[in-house]
């Protein structure tokens, strides 16, 4: 591995992160009025940092353009359908980036390492996982798929942060604690997955998360590159004159409603 960067400094992170948001605004107006679809799966270990990574991508842009997909495990009624139709039913339509944050590589993953799914499940998913996404392709959709790997060390740290700090309790899921101490089960459910699914064609790209700033600011710098776009010219607007027709005083009539107290 190679040798790891200094933490970068909130100042820094700041800057360059708005650098590249503004970058991504400009892509969702070309994906807008190119009528691009994109799909971008995010996969990784628990407290990879994939949630994180997501909102830097979306918190400036349009969620009409941006939209993300987290499933909950499948209903029993899904359980009866085909296994990748409920992903296939959020597909991106023209102007639309989706982002799934997770995706049908659970079975690849947590179905298969915690006993989700049968070995014949799991081996006919790797099997049949390249058709279906050259099928994707084929059919005009540009698919990225990003895999965050965190360090052993890193993920414990995360994960005891996750046991004591209130706002990140809920991250913590009764499957974490029992997928967390079958790290080299996951690793080779990973080096399985790679090795079956990492194809020229729709391929994985590894995103290092030890350190989650640089892996934002990586992730998105990655994403753009990887959809070429043309600087769309906007007109600057001008804000029109405010009438003054039937001018009253609109204040005076919020007296007795129930204003939210001003505690801060």
């Amino acid at each position: 591995m190679a040798e790891q960067s200094p933490k970068m400094k909130w100042k820094e992170y700041s800057k360059e992160l708005r650098k590249l948001q503004t970058e991504l605004c400009h892509l969702q107006e070309w994906v807008r009025q190119e009528g691009l679809r994109v799909i971008i799966v995010f996969e990784g270990r628990d407290a990879a940092g994939k949630g994180g990574t997501i909102k830097a991508i979306t918190e400036r842009v349009s969620p009409r353009v941006f939209r993300v997909v987290a499933l909950p495990a499948p209903s029993d009624r899904e359980k009866t359908q085909l296994f990748m139709q409920r992903y296939i039913e959020r597909f991106p339509a023209a102007g639309e980036i989706v982002i799934f944050d997770r995706s049908w590589y659970n079975r690849a993953g947590v179905e298969y390492v915690m006993g989700f799914c049968s070995n014949k499940d799991h081996k006919r998913f790797l099997e049949l996982c390249p058709g279906v996404e050259r099928y994707v392709i084929d059919a005009g959709i540009r698919l990225i798929k990003i895999w965050l790997e965190v360090g052993k060390e890193e993920q414990a740290r995360r994960m005891a942060a996750r046991i004591d700090d209130p706002l990140r309790q809920w991250k913590l899921s009764p499957m974490d604690l029992k997928s967390w101490s079958r790290w080299y089960d996951y690793s080779k459910a990973r080096d399985m997955m790679f090795e079956a699914t990492d194809t020229d064609e729709t391929p994985w790209y590894v995103l290092r998360s030890d350190d989650k700033r640089r892996a934002r600011l990586n992730c998105i710098s990655h994403i753009l590159s990887l959809i070429p776009d043309q600087r769309i010219a906007r007109p600057k607007a001008k804000l029109p004159k405010r009438s003054d027709k039937g001018r009253y005083d609109d204040e005076a009539t919020l007296e007795g409603r129930r204003i939210i107290p001003a505690r801060y």
